[in-house]
């Protein structure tokens, strides 16, 4: 079992169906129709036949929270997170976007989520996620970017891959695929 105290959560892909939202917003902005399945690596030029600036722009967009669709939680996440959220003094959540302001409004309106109960950092670059997770002393990291997950390990931490189609290659580490796998993890 993995103490709650030692744990951390990335948030697009993990929490958030971030792709999911590129998903509709390429669909309604530019009549593309993609599936969830034709996203296998998380550099999207490598896998989707879209041009460059409307994979760039859409992103930005996500990032800056400037859209009108609806980002949408992973399935389970929201109940997941309210039971852990109730036993913790607050979930910390680490994000490779530059600025958590928009996902702070999300998590409490989504999520349902009291802002005490979480903390949110966003580092700006997946690599400053290491100092974030010394700092607050987790040992285990919830990600879905393999080279993330990679990097964490070489570091000393224990990444969790949570199962999506850009990260099916080979590894070794721990794997889930669903938020009730995650909570059945914790002590």
């Amino acid at each position: 079992m993995i103490p709650l105290e030692s744990i951390a959560f990335d948030i697009d892909g993990v929490v958030a169906n971030t792709m999911g939202l590129f998903i509709d917003i390429v669909r309604e902005k530019y009549d593309i129709s993609i599936s969830y399945d034709q996203i296998t690596h998380y550099d999207l030029t490598q896998c989707l036949d879209i041009e460059f600036d409307i994979i760039w722009e859409t992103l930005q967009q996500i990032m800056n929270g400037n859209h009108t669709q609806k980002l949408r939680p992973i399935d389970q996440a929201p109940n997941a997170l309210q039971r852990l959220s109730q036993k913790s003094d607050r979930l910390l959540f680490i994000t490779a976007r530059p600025d958590a302001i928009p996902l702070e409004s999300w998590f409490r309106e989504a999520l349902r989520l009291p802002e005490s109960r979480f903390k949110i950092v966003a580092t700006g670059d997946f690599q400053q996620k290491l100092a974030i997770l010394d700092e607050h002393q987790i040992k285990y990291f919830v990600e879905d970017r393999m080279e993330t997950c990679r990097l964490i390990y070489n570091n000393g931490f224990v990444p969790i891959v949570f199962r999506q189609p850009w990260n099916r290659e080979s590894h070794s580490f721990i794997e889930v695929q669903s938020w009730d796998e995650i909570v059945a993890m914790i002590d």
